[in-house]
């Protein structure tokens, strides 16, 4: 078996045993104790826009699992860290994933604050360049006198000083312009740009939209050992409702676990939400994630924060010059209220 294949039979059986003790299958395996109207109503953003890589929320709301918890949620699509964090920290939205490296370039350069990571949803970065064929980039130096699009505060545009310093690449060379999360790819095959910020997970859909094969250079062939995307609510709700946030938690990684068990049902089931979806490119986005998620061998269950390796990542950031020095793990994860190891 190869290693996707070892990572979701996993998946699949631990999720078979949370099924079988009754943590939730269908709307209709809810609480029947449950009134709607006792349900918190709470908002989640996802992470950039509606792909299949965020799926998994519109999974655990379908499947009941947020439903069981106690939660009546509405999912609103985000617009990456740049726009989840303002959202969260202002109140328009309770929870939402956000890269954690561009978190830490947010805290630490003071542009944001009072947020704090309560669960990984993907252990390593996943955050790229994106570019197809005939558009003459191959390798990070390849970058230099071409044309970029992203959103204004994508963990892919801030942390693309750091990544062209490691790589070799003049970021001065380099010409960004703004894009919106939907419209990204899109973009990339009208040829206005030569190449857009993006997850490496979003290969299927680049290719299922360009029509032509994708080319991809992820940020840890040169940033090793940076977590990718995880949980965030506010300081405050964190510090005065911690077993709400711990029971949210809870709901949408069961929905993260089932999906990456059943990409081409969660791919479905993200179709029926969005219209735009292409089910065929969310299931293999899916299948991507899932060594990110849950690495071969890592032993660790889904969700798990390590502050070591937080810490081993703002040492990375500090020698590069992306932040200032002083900052600790503990002023972005609360390890209290992540998944234990």
């Amino acid at each position: 078996m190869n290693r996707f294949g070892r990572t979701v039979a996993a998946l699949a059986l631990a999720t078979a045993m949370a099924l079988a003790s009754g943590c939730g299958g269908s709307d209709s395996d809810a609480d029947p104790g449950t009134d709607a109207k006792d349900l918190k109503k709470v908002t989640y953003l996802t992470s950039f826009g509606n792909f299949g890589r965020d799926s998994y929320a519109w999974v655990a709301k379908d499947k009941g699992f947020f439903e069981k918890a106690g939660f009546d949620v509405e999912i609103k699509p985000g617009q990456g860290t740049g726009g989840v964090i303002p959202a969260i920290v202002s109140g328009q939205a309770q929870f939402g994933p956000i890269d954690l490296t561009g978190g830490l370039l947010h805290m630490g350069n003071g542009q944001a604050k009072d947020f704090v990571a309560v669960a990984a949803i993907q252990q390593h970065t996943m955050a790229a360049i994106a570019t197809t064929e005939g558009n003459g980039i191959a390798t990070p130096k390849d970058l230099e006198g071409k044309r970029l699009a992203d959103t204004p505060g994508s963990v892919v545009r801030n942390l693309f000083p750091t990544y062209a310093r490691l790589a070799g690449v003049d970021a001065d060379k380099v010409t960004w312009v703004n894009g919106e999360a939907q419209t990204l790819m899109g973009t990339l095959a009208g040829g206005s740009v030569d190449g857009i910020g993006q997850f490496v997970v979003g290969k299927p859909t680049i290719e299922a939209v360009t029509k032509k094969k994708a080319v991809l250079l992820p940020y840890s062939d040169v940033i090793p050992d940076l977590y990718g995307n995880v949980l965030i609510t506010t300081k405050k709700i964190a510090e005065q409702d911690p077993e709400m946030v711990r029971a949210f938690t809870s709901a949408l990684l069961k929905g993260l676990e089932y999906s990456l068990a059943h990409s081409k049902e969660a791919a479905e089931i993200l179709k029926r939400n969005v219209d735009a979806t292409n089910p065929t490119a969310a299931a293999a986005e899916l299948e991507l994630m899932s060594a990110y998620v849950a690495p071969e061998g890592s032993g660790a269950p889904i969700g798990t924060l390590d502050s070591e390796r937080v810490a081993k990542s703002i040492e990375i950031l500090e020698k590069a010059g992306a932040l200032p020095k002083g900052m600790a793990p503990e002023q972005i994860i609360d390890v209290d209220l992540a998944p234990k190891a």
